[in-house]
């Protein structure tokens, strides 16, 4: 009856049918527990069901459960607002509210394209982007993303980009090392704006890690070189945060670690905490006051049904008390230390199959030899694996040839033990094809 999302049609596992939830664990339908260690695609940063979370949807359904956001508001989409823009500093003076990370990319993309639209500036319409990138799936996301198996067979629907590659320090584009370098990786994007700003709206980048491209990590003076650039040739920085964001990378957003202001910025994923769909798009003031006019063409015409959901304002007002009041980035701290110990155990255990390993915050990865295997997201390695660490109640779905982990920030150290046992298991088993 269902049509799973990212699933081989034929010859597929079975989906395991979860039941309940509480804390870093899952149950199946036979009372079965499991570890989830990639918080169901990365969101559920407080853990599964936690009672504040709960408690703030119920109350809020007792009062108000949706109205419109096209000439009405209510209290929590005003409040959650405001937090927001105090919680990034004041940076951003307006929120746009959308339901998931794609939709907050792509109205990123439009707000930005129409920004110069509204000055007469229609020359401005070329987006810049990078290699293993992944944005969403929706039209103009996968346009920003880089080719992969994700948009491949949807080019003819997209439109064009100036494409870069990756700045991943772990595996540098222009063969240079993470501590001598001076971001050389951008010297070829530069040179590009140099010749060709009049014609360039933005870079869309993921901040620090590119994640569902492979979990490239780049070093926070890239972003720092990539803003500079960008403001001297007058193109925006659009950021997606919709991994990164609220701790992850361990600070509340990881622009901060690079010290800069990018001019909007996409949320959504830890937004909420995984307990109802929502996201946001935070726009700089200079941006929004190319749309102050009484022009009809001068508005911004976009929005979707459940923009600003009542509910999911509601749980994301609790999600960002619960982060401060239980310091979750004093957990993000504790599990990147946690992080780098289990990794780095399990590559002198396998030197011979672990290429590297990276840790940053709450996500550790460690990415493998193929041999003679495809590397990536079609690698055969990520299904069995994923069979055998589910087999031993750990939920893990590699990149292809890349494990990754990103649990609950407030995971405990014994259900960590787990699953680096279970990943010690797996890779036990691994088998490079010669």
């Amino acid at each position: 009856m269902i049509w799973h999302p990212y699933t081989i049609q034929l010859d597929s596992d079975p989906p395991l049918k979860i039941v309940s939830a509480k804390g870093e664990f899952l149950y199946d339908e036979n009372g079965k527990e499991y570890i989830d260690a990639i918080s169901s695609w990365w969101v559920s940063i407080h853990g599964h069901n936690h009672p504040k979370l709960v408690e703030a949807v119920k109350k809020q359904l007792d009062s108000l459960d949706h109205v419109l956001l096209a000439g009405f508001t209510h209290p929590p989409a005003l409040e959650l607002a405001h937090e927001l823009l105090e919680f990034t500093d004041w940076n951003f003076r307006k929120v746009v509210y959308s339901d998931n990370g794609s939709t907050a990319l792509e109205i990123m993309l439009k707000i930005a394209l129409q920004y110069f639209r509204n000055q007469g500036r229609e020359k401005k319409k070329v987006f810049i982007n990078f290699s293993y990138s992944y944005h969403g799936d929706t039209i103009g996301a996968m346009s920003v993303g880089g080719d992969s198996v994700f948009n491949r067979v949807f080019q003819s629907l997209l439109f064009q980009t100036k494409n870069f590659p990756s700045p991943a320090c772990h595996d540098c584009p222009v063969s240079k090392s993470p501590h001598s370098c001076a971001e050389d990786c951008l010297d070829e994007l530069e040179a590009y704006l140099s010749a060709h700003s009049e014609e360039v709206v933005g870079v869309v980048m993921e901040p620090l890690i590119a994640g569902a491209g492979g979990m490239l990590f780049h070093k926070p003076s890239v972003l720092t070189r990539l803003r500079e650039i960008t403001e001297r040739h007058d193109v925006l920085l659009l950021l997606d945060e919709v991994f990164t964001g609220f701790g992850r990378t361990g600070a509340n957003f990881a622009y901060q670690k690079a010290g800069i202001r990018p001019d909007m910025v996409a949320l959504a994923k830890g937004l909420t905490a995984g307990i109802l769909p929502l996201a946001v798009t935070l726009v700089r003031e200079e941006i929004y006051k190319e749309f102050l006019s009484s022009e009809p063409l001068k508005a911004f015409y976009h929005g979707h049904t459940m923009t600003g959901y009542p509910p999911g304002c509601a749980s994301a007002l609790a999600s960002l008390r619960i982060y401060k009041e239980e310091n979750r980035l004093a957990d993000v701290k504790q599990l990147e230390s946690y992080l780098e110990e289990g990794w780095s155990k399990l590559r002198a255990e396998f030197p011979d199959k672990i290429k590297n390993t990276r840790v940053l915050g709450s996500v550790g990865v460690g990415e493998l030899f193929t041999g003679k295997a495809q590397p990536g997201y079609v690698n055969p390695f990520a299904r069995e694996f994923r069979r055998i660490c589910q087999e031993k109640g750990v939920i893990l779905r590699p990149l292809g040839n890349v494990i990754y982990i990103t649990p609950p920030y407030n995971i405990s150290k014994s259900s960590l033990d787990k699953v680096f046992q279970a990943i010690l298991e797996g890779l036990t088993a691994y088998k490079i094809q010669d």
